[in-house]
């Protein structure tokens, strides 16, 4: 196989990750079938089964998507000077996205839902592990920025931003995002530690 062969097969198994990653978001699961993947990557349904053998491979690489999403962006997080800095610049970019969240959800929360309630089990675990990648990395914002019990301040933090993905979702109302992250916002100036990196 030329280099270029290669190139432009790499380059179509990325569309096609990012095609399900998007898709699966909008539709769901159970909604989304392998043609519309196809559709939104831009590439002929027979093509597919050239990359991806099954529906179930391209959930996986759709979460494997969001891996790599969240590694980029906390990667572009890292560089801020201080954790109060890099922890407040992701509040502010899910406030950013509040009509996205208002009407799909987070995007690895609701996968990782729905996947749980499917018989055949596993990847529910993919998904938790995703979700895990921004546990651990909001735990250590925390412990650098000197707070005690950082893993419970990173389930405190997750988990706010899934309750009001959630909410937002479920009420159609980007607005909460704004409330509730604007509270996430005060609640991480309010913490020990946070004075000295103002």
């Amino acid at each position: 196989m030329t280099d270029s062969k290669r190139y432009r097969g790499s380059d179509k198994r990325r569309q096609l990750m990012a095609a399900a990653a998007q898709v699966l978001h909008r539709q769901g699961v159970e909604r989304t079938t392998i043609a519309d993947i196809a559709n939104a990557a831009e590439v002929p349904v027979g093509n597919v089964y050239y990359y991806f053998k099954t529906k179930d491979a391209l959930v996986q690489a759709a979460l494997a998507e969001h891996a790599g999403h969240l590694e980029r962006l906390t990667g572009e997080l890292d560089k801020l000077p201080g954790p109060r800095e890099r922890l407040r610049a992701l509040v502010n970019g899910w406030i950013d996205q509040r009509d996205v969240a208002a009407r799909y959800g987070c995007p690895t929360g609701t996968l990782a839902v729905e996947l749980d309630k499917r018989e055949e089990g596993g990847m529910d675990l993919e998904a938790g592990r995703v979700i895990r990648l921004l546990l651990d990395w909001a735990e250590g914002q925390f412990r650098e920025l000197g707070c005690p019990e950082p893993g419970d301040l990173a389930l405190t933090f997750v988990g706010a931003y899934q309750g009001m993905s959630l909410l937002a979702n479920a009420l159609r109302d980007p607005e909460i995002m704004v409330r509730e992250g604007n509270r996430l916002l005060t609640w991480l100036d309010s913490l020990p530690g946070a004075q000295e990196l103002r």
